[in-house]
Parts: structure tokens; C-alpha cells; sequence
């Protein structure tokens, strides 16, 4: 439809906007873990208590939408861990100290949220029906992907803590360092166990924080 292209082009924005796109996300993730990338938008909007042309005005297409759901349920947890300790990150005396306890939560998080892994698979699934999936989530920076990290990250190197050339690269990293590991076993149906899981965080946070300690522009 022409007009919700059009619309689509100009994101609503306010607190109101955030609350019905919350809504929509939650809903969305609901019913595209029943029903797969194949269920209606019109199921989507009812269930989020929106017109369709909310959600495309929001969204503009069903791969943008599944492709913002996706990103919640990976940054959710983030969120919750992380950007609540981005300051006392910033103003720590041990920023490793800090940042591996903030490692720890988040990955606990991941680890033990039913969202992060259920959503993976059903995009590992959907690829193969759907390839405009891939497309819509290439088309993103991580930085877009995960806007927690990528915050994160900024606040400490405008603090001083670190010296990051490229943000995109680190969110990678980082993830690669933590996270990934998890996500491959999982798909194999097995797991990293405490011990393995806490060595990984330990010696990841340590190769993070010495590639990336701050170094003065003129050193």
C-alpha cells in the first residue's frame, strides 16, 4: 500500500509511539514463535491492540519487523545487565573487575532466556523459506543490532576508559568473545558448562580490555 510505504518513511516518534511499538515487538515475537515468518500481519496488530497500518507505519515491512524482533530478544537481556552498569563501568577503579561481573550477568541472562534461543532457531529456519530475511538483517550495522552494546561501548570511550577505532568491529568481537560460543553449541543441542562458560569470560573480558585500554592520541 502506497500510503503506509510513505509512512513508513517517517517513523512515529513520542512516548506514545515507544509504548505501541513495545506492543507490537511483544506481540510480534509471540506469534512469529507460533505461527513462523508466514503468519499475517493482521494477526500481529490484533494481538498488539493496533491497526495494520500501525505496524507498517512503525515498521514498513514484515521483514523489518521480524528483523526488529530478533534484535530485541538478543539485546534484552543486554539491556538489563549491562546499560544499567554503564556508568559505575565508566567511574570504576578496576574497569576489568567491573566489566567481567557485568560479563557474567549478561551471559547468565542469555544463557537462561527461552526468547534469545527460541528466536535464533526460528531465524535459522525461516532463511531457507524466506531469504529476505537474510537481506533485512545484512542491511544492519551491529551497532543497529545491538544498541545496548553499542552505547556501552561509546560511553566508556568518551569517558576515557578505552580507545575503540571501530565500534562496529568490537561489538563483534566482544560477542565472539562471549556470546557465540553459546549460541554454536546450543544449536548442536549441548551446552558449556559453569566452569568452561566462566573461563571464557574471564580470559575474553582480558583480551578485550588489552587490545582496547585507552591509549592517548598523541602516544
Amino acid at each position: 500500500m502506497n500510503h503506509e510505504a510513505a509512512d513508513a518513511k517517517r517513523p512515529p516518534s513520542g512516548a506514545r509511539a515507544e509504548q505501541k511499538r513495545a506492543a507490537i515487538i511483544a506481540a510480534a515475537r509471540e506469534t512469529f514463535l507460533k505461527e513462523g515468518f508466514s503468519a499475517g500481519m493482521d494477526l500481529i496488530a490484533a494481538q498488539a491492540g493496533v491497526s495494520k497500518v500501525t505496524v507498517y507505519n512503525h515498521f514498513g515491512s514484515k521483514e523489518a519487523l521480524f528483523t526488529a524482533v530478533v534484535a530485541d530478544a538478543l539485546d534484552a537481556p543486554l539491556s538489563g545487565t549491562l546499560a544499567p552498569a554503564i556508568d559505575q563501568l565508566a567511574e570504576a577503579d578496576d574497569l576489568r573487575k567491573a566489566l567481567t561481573e557485568a560479563a557474567q550477568a549478561w551471559v547468565k541472562e542469555v544463557r537462561e532466556n527461552p526468547d534469545v534461543l527460541a528466536m535464533r532457531n526460528l531465524v535459522a529456519r525461516e532463511l531457507h523459506r524466506f531469504p529476505d530475511l537474510g537481506a533485512a538483517w545484512q542491511h544492519q550495522a551491529p551497532g543497529g543490532h545491538h544498541p545496548a552494546m553499542a552505547g556501552a561501548l561509546e560511553h566508556l570511550v568518551s569517558k576515557g576508559r578505552l580507545t575503540i577505532p571501530d565500534i562496529e568491529v568490537a561489538i563483534l568481537q566482544l560477542y565472539s568473545l562471549l556470546l557465540f560460543p553459546h549460541l554454536v553449541f546450543s544449536t548442536y543441542g549441548t551446552e558449556i558448562n559453569a566452569d568452561l562458560t566462566g573461563r571464557l569470560i574471564a580470559h575474553g573480558v582480558e583480551m578485550f580490555l588489552d587490545h582496547y585500554s585507552y591509549r592517548p592520541t598523541n602516544a
